[in-house]
């Protein structure tokens, strides 16, 4: 975000540049508020990494998680969300420590970044209608959604959301001197994917598949809807899987935010420039850190049979730690006495 110019309005600009800059519009930042804001991202980073972490393991333990369509996805999405945050918290850091960094390092970072940012909404859909399928298609469920058909489309998932920023780098290859990745450059995707043609492109490709993926959602939760209607809404798995597609609708929405804040954070800043670093910190933790939370909100929490496993490694896990403590208290009056006794 330190320098704007006709492609960094862009809807994938604020998810794959750094957020701040130590002085930007005159805007000078004191050291603390830095120090500030560095320990908040890697505190939260931190915390986010530890829930995911403790999902996976728990996935892996259990057969029953990675032999269901439906967990498999979620704890595709759980990976997704870590790498995504991590690479986000490492660019926002970077932004600050390094300032510039070679152009090789920061088209790895830029293009991963772009990965896993347009992984998500396609991921939702997959959750949202592997939904669909398991209430208004119970008897087919097994044959329309099994291990490999999961699988594949995860591969499919990857697939798309590669393909463009390989073309952005095809396209920079060709536009740009060899030389050009050699140099140090701020880690910004407008400044490192400099061709106008990108940013039209990125345009057309983001606004057609986040509508692809809004009319899934709608779609679902429309037939989820009526089949409760038709069924019974007293049914507990079909108020649960409504429930379920709107906090994807809600995440969704979330992810869309990054077409909405280049103009408006531009709006704010200019009528506030005084507070112009506030603002895009702001803006950092409603695009970045809050929809990382809600992954493990929809199925951490709320899944039951998911919850109850989780729950028992978490305390199973802190139990180990009081018992390695309550171990390692004992075991210092003995250190402490055998210490006494050598130096009488």
């Amino acid at each position: 975000m330190l320098v704007m110019n006709s492609t960094s309005t862009g809807p994938l600009y604020p998810l794959v540049s750094n957020t701040t800059s130590v002085q930007t519009q005159g805007v000078k930042e004191s050291f603390s508020s830095i120090l500030t804001k560095n320990i908040v991202a890697m505190l939260v980073w931190l915390v986010l990494s530890i829930i995911n972490g403790s999902m996976v393991h728990t996935f892996q333990r259990h057969s029953l998680f990675y032999e269901n369509p439906r967990y498999i996805m979620f704890i595709s999405m759980v990976i997704n969300d870590a790498l995504q945050l991590t690479l986000v918290t490492a660019l926002y850091l970077i932004s600050y420590i390094f300032r510039k960094i070679h152009a090789s390092v920061c088209c790895l970072l830029i293009m991963t970044a772009i990965l896993t940012t347009r992984s998500t909404p396609l991921i939702l859909a997959g959750m949202a209608v592997e939904r669909y399928i398991s209430i208004c298609f119970p008897l087919h469920y097994s044959q329309m959604c099994n291990i490999p058909r999961t699988l594949l489309l995860i591969c499919v998932i990857v697939i798309l959301t590669i393909t463009p920023p390989i073309t952005d780098l095809l396209i920079t290859i060709v536009k740009e001197p060899p030389s050009f990745f050699h140099t140090k450059i701020f880690c910004d995707h407008s400044l490192l994917f400099r061709d106008q043609s990108i940013y039209y492109k990125n345009c057309v490709f983001d606004g057609t598949y986040l509508s692809f993926v809004a009319l899934a959602l709608l779609y679902t939760y429309c037939k989820i809807m009526l089949t409760a209607q038709a069924v019974s809404t007293s049914l507990v798995s079909v108020k649960r899987a409504r429930n379920t597609v709107l906090l994807h609708g809600v995440q969704l929405l979330l992810c869309m935010l990054a077409f909405v804040v280049p103009s408006l954070q531009a709006a704010l800043i200019s009528l506030f420039p005084q507070l112009s670093l506030e603002i895009r910190y702001i803006f950092f933790l409603l695009v970045y850190i809050i929809p990382r939370f809600l992954s493990p909100m929809i199925y951490g929490f709320r899944d039951e049979q998911f919850r109850k496993y989780w729950t028992r490694y978490l305390s199973c896990h802190e139990h180990s730690v009081t018992l390695l403590r309550l171990a390692s208290q004992k075991m210092n009056p003995q250190v402490k006495q055998s210490g006494n006794l050598s130096s009488t």
